[in-house]
């Protein structure tokens, strides 16, 4: 008996282990991470010996080892087939419960009058209908009184606004936005504080709730509406001014009025299924309540597809069916539950139109008068702008993930999926962060290039505007560059994706395409150094080598040079070398004229002084003359005559026109006092014409050496 004791719990411990060896073979395709054995105490051992020698136990551990796999362990197509199949019967479920609610709307309505009768004082819905409407007039008489205070600073900055003179358009834009909210700020607090400031039925404080946060919400979006599409309530008559969107009057009011329809029947909608919460009235009648309210917002979409002004303009087609066809799908996804798509609908539909018209709108908040120089703060208008379109996007993806956490089952706690999403997520944020960052930069880069192109008299000005002109531009280019690698790195980071290894091999790309194309590589790091050197600037006339002309942009890696012939020649920045900058300050220019043996030298300076002077006094060439022309002296006695050097400075790119004016003037005057240039002669000596014939052969040939080698040299 003692041996049967002790063999006991042998067995009843080799049967625990085939029965967990029966249960791994079951799961082992399930495998679990980062699980520790735990100890386990003797009096828990013998507990489970205990459990395991009871006959029932036994059998249903017989039966689950012997089992056959179970459905969690078939294929993942398998699981997907059946959640579509349970997506599919619970939305013909939900159409099955509207549809049999439909008789009970009735029903429903009634008991919940009873109810309000009998918990309210016995005051029935007309009793509830009447405080609504008292507050409503409450608030409103509030509302007539707040304009009535500030009827006379209103009036004063009425006529500020129509003087349109020293009025930032920003302070136009509080100024209306605080007379369309002053007033529903004191309508809100009369009607809406005085109900919360006092005590009511539980019953009566659940349906009046709703009720007047519907109405302030309906009237919000309908004056902001109209401050942006028509004008700000006061605006009246045909001098009013157009809405903050600045679009066609026509079309602003036309959208106005379908805002208003829409508004009216979304709010009223959203008021009454509060009300039939509060009064616990069956989910399927409101849902048939909801849904027919809704056709409304469907009749009013419709209306608005085939008569708004761009339909009416180019004329009725395809695209209105297309639209009236999407608008109906939305509402039977509506209908039927499916609440993420729907709203997916709804983006797509309404974003782009909304995002569009805030950006008109900040535009036309800041837009400055056409007679003034553009100014104001581009940092700031940028955030303006931007922000409120990432504003906008931000909180659709939010109110999107709310969506798909509470009417999915995407959260499934698996880290992938979760990640995955979460990534998506995360990557839109930053997407809209870099935006904003690369407006904000091409704004300031934008408007600092346009003051640049400002002219001035200052040549330090003009100097340091042709640095801006030219490095600028690339510096935009990169940054664009750098937001865009930056941003790409951190969202695919964000999805999960390994960018070590992409850094790493963009590195190695990188030297490889170092080694590979070196030429490369040495014009990017020239270009870099001529930057820093401030070698030359946009709009500069250069010389490097061969290569000459005007310096018309540049990229990374070359520059273009228009020459002054019409070719434009793309040189490397390797390939320039040593720079003649011609543009720089001023130029000196010389030039010589030879004149007769018999000329008298002084009086040649002081005519040309006077050619100086008079040159000088022009007004087409004056401001460009630094030093006006003047004869150095004699700079060699000819074959034929007198060559006399003279010289200029003017400012870069001037001289050639300065001097042929001054070449001109410098004729006139020699002819006027007798002074004659000079010219090739030959004196003969005798009366034999052949010899004189021989002579004027002899000059000519020399003449035409000399042009040959002249010619020569500036080919050379």
């Amino acid at each position: 008996m003692r041996k049967a004791c002790n063999i006991r719990p042998v067995l009843s411990r080799l049967w625990l282990i085939v029965v967990v060896m029966a249960v791994a073979a079951v799961y082992g395709g399930q495998p679990v991470f980062g699980q520790t054995p735990t100890p386990v105490s003797e009096q828990k051992i013998d507990q489970l010996i205990k459990l395991l020698d009871d006959p029932e136990v036994r059998a249903l551990l017989s039966k689950s080892a012997t089992a056959p796999a179970s459905p969690a362990a078939e294929p993942a197509a398998d699981m997907s087939a059946a959640t579509f199949s349970a997506w599919g019967n619970r939305i013909r479920q939900h159409l099955r419960d509207i549809g049999q609610a439909v008789p009970q709307v009735s029903s429903e309505f009634m008991r919940a009058g009873s109810k309000i009768a009998a918990e309210i004082n016995g005051h029935g819905p007309f009793g509830v209908f009447v405080l609504f409407l008292t507050l409503i007039l409450i608030g409103l008489g509030a509302e007539w009184l707040f304009h009535r205070i500030a009827s006379r600073s209103r009036a004063r900055a009425a006529l500020t606004l129509d003087d349109g003179t020293g009025v930032k358009p920003l302070y136009r834009v509080g100024h209306h936005l605080f007379a369309v909210l002053a007033p529903l700020v004191a309508f809100s607090f009369a009607s809406l504080g005085l109900f919360m400031a006092m005590t009511w039925p539980p019953l009566l404080d659940a349906i009046m709730l709703p009720l007047l946060l519907g109405v302030i919400a309906c009237r919000f979006v309908i004056r902001i509406a109209r401050l942006l599409l028509v004008g700000p309530p006061s605006a009246e008559g045909p001098g009013a001014p157009l809405g903050l969107a600045a679009i066609d009057p026509a079309a602003g009011a036309f959208w106005y009025k379908r805002i208003v329809w829409f508004s009216c029947i979304l709010f009223a909608g959203w008021a009454l299924a509060g009300v039939m919460t509060a009064l616990h009235i069956l989910p399927a009648v409101r849902g048939v309540v909801v849904y027919l309210l809704g056709l409304g917002l469907l009749l009013v979409g419709i209306e608005t597809v085939w008569n708004r002004p761009a339909a009416l303009a180019r004329g009725r087609g395809a695209m209105e069916w297309a639209l009236t066809a999407f608008l109906c799908l939305l509402w039977g996804l509506w209908v039927a539950g499916v609440i993420v798509i729907l709203w997916l609908g709804i983006y797509a539909l309404i974003l782009p139109g909304l995002l569009q018209t805030t950006t008109a709108t900040a535009r036309n908040a800041f837009a400055a008068k056409l007679d003034a120089p553009q100014g104001g703060n581009p940092v700031f208008e940028v955030l303006v702008e931007r922000g409120a379109r990432a504003g906008i996007i931000a909180l659709a993806i939010a109110w999107l993930a709310f969506l798909v956490n509470k009417h999915t089952s995407m959260f499934t706690g698996e880290a992938m999926t979760d990640r995955l999403i979460q990534g998506v997520l995360g990557g839109a944020i930053i997407l809209l962060v870099a935006d904003i960052l690369w407006q904000i930069a091409k704004a300031v880069i934008n408007r600092t290039v346009e003051h640049a192109r400002i002219a001035t008299s200052d040549d330090a000005h003009k100097a340091r505007n042709a640095r801006l002109l030219t490095l600028l531009p690339i510096l935009r280019t990169m940054l664009a560059i750098a937001i865009a690698l930056i941003a790409a790195m951190m969202v695919l980071s964000g999805l999960g994706v390994q960018i070590g290894p992409l850094i790493a091999g963009a590195g190695i790309f990188g030297v490889a395409i170092g080694f590979g194309s070196q030429a490369l590589v040495k014009d990017v790091i020239s270009g870099v150094f001529y930057m820093m050197d401030d070698a030359f600037r946009v709009g500069e006339y250069i010389q490097a080598g061969s290569y000459k002309g005007t310096v018309e942009s540049f990229s990374i890696r070359s520059v273009k040079l228009r020459h002054h012939r019409g070719p434009i020649f793309t040189v490397p920045f390797g390939e320039l070398g040593a720079i003649e900058n011609m543009s720089r300050d001023w130029v000196i220019d010389k030039f010589t004229i030879s004149v007769g043996y018999n000329t008298d030298i002084n009086k040649v300076r002081k005519m040309v002084k006077g050619v100086g002077v008079a040159l000088l006094a022009e007004e087409e060439f004056g401001p460009f003359i630094i030093e006006t022309v003047k004869m150095k002296g004699v700079e060699q006695f000819g074959d034929y005559g007198i060559n006399l050097s003279f010289a200029m400075m003017t400012k870069p790119g001037y001289q050639t026109m300065i001097r042929r004016r001054a070449y001109m003037m410098i004729r006139e005057v020699f002819v006027q006092n007798g002074v004659v240039f000079a010219s090739p002669t030959v004196q003969v000596a005798g009366g034999d014409p052949s010899a004189a014939a021989a002579a004027a052969a002899t000059v000519k040939a020399a003449m035409d050496q000399k042009k040959l080698g002249e010619a020569g040299g500036e080919g050379a």
